[in-house]
């Protein structure tokens, strides 16, 4: 496995070119927008120069791993004749069908299929291929070159030797992959975004305010950043989508989105990706209108 295509150039798409890139893999970035490639390309060369800033890499370094990346716009130029293709597209399962599907189309009979996907099942997106034997999900976490962890989700016909594939793949990126079972939200959202949605209807109930909310979490319970600066990270939208696939397919209450969170969407607020979510990234990352309203 050399070959690799990703599809979409946002926040996770450029940061899974970014590892493979700098593992020496041939990566073809793959977006519909010209200027959503531009700006993953400017957000990986960015992060690169912190890593050289920071002594991890040589600036060398950081030459070969932007040359590994070529850029393309369409599906039917980028994803053929690779071995591998890691689908991060934003959180919609129709748009992840209709990607698969085409990918089915374009790629080779051998290449393998993956989702970065956090939380749709791996067996609904695979049922659009003729290859369902060969589609596995490959979710990464957020920042991508960062994170060890990657959660490798096995569909109802993917194959062993495609899981051990992707599991063997992901220790060659120095990645820590946990495999785990194909249900809503798998583990690491099924988990998380329940205590975010939790916090959003502890501030909605007037219980206390952002900072307040989110110094709680960090000091009682150690994380390194608070539920609802962890939302805006994410992206709002991202939350939202996130507990409605749960929220179907679970039909159990207890995922149901806040009616906070469901408005903060439509309203645009949606963290750091709108300049304002929870606190307000456009004039200073510690200004808080949100909690001025419940204050």
């Amino acid at each position: 496995m050399k070959n690799i295509a990703v599809i979409g150039a946002g926040t996770m798409g450029n940061g899974i070119a970014h590892t493979f890139a700098q593992f020496n893999y041939n990566v073809h970035l793959i977006d519909v927008s010209q200027g959503a490639l531009d700006k993953g390309m400017a957000t990986i060369s960015k992060n690169l120069d912190r890593m050289v800033a920071k002594e991890k890499i040589s600036e060398a370094d950081k030459t070969q791993t932007l040359a590994n990346i070529t850029t393309f716009t369409t599906i039917k130029d980028g994803a053929k004749n690779v071995d591998l293709v890691v689908e991060a597209a934003t959180e919609n399962v129709s748009l992840k069908s209709k990607i698969f599907k085409e990918l089915d189309e374009v790629c080779n009979e051998n290449t393998i299929l993956a989702t970065n996907t956090s939380s749709i099942s791996i067996t609904q997106i695979a049922a659009v291929t003729n290859r369902p034997e060969k589609v596995i999900g490959m979710h990464f976490m957020n920042p991508v070159p960062i994170m060890k962890l990657v959660e490798i989700i096995r569909g109802y016909n993917t194959t062993d030797n495609v899981m051990n594939t992707i599991v063997d793949l992901s220790k060659k990126v120095n990645k820590i992959p946990v495999e785990v079972n194909d249900y809503p939200g798998f583990v690491a959202n099924r988990i998380l975004m329940p205590m975010i949605n939790e916090s959003i209807e502890t501030l909605y109930n007037g219980v206390a305010g952002v900072k307040e909310i989110d110094t709680v979490m960090m000091l009682g319970m150690a994380h390194p950043m608070g539920p609802l600066q962890l939302a805006d990270f994410i992206g709002l939208d991202v939350c939202l989508s996130i507990l409605n696939v749960m929220h179907d397919g679970f039909k159990n209450p207890k995922y149901a989105p806040c009616p906070l969170l469901v408005n903060m969407v439509m309203a645009g607020k949606l963290g750091i990706k709108s300049g304002e979510g929870f606190y307000d990234y456009s004039e200073s990352r510690k200004a808080e209108r949100v909690a001025k309203m419940f204050s």
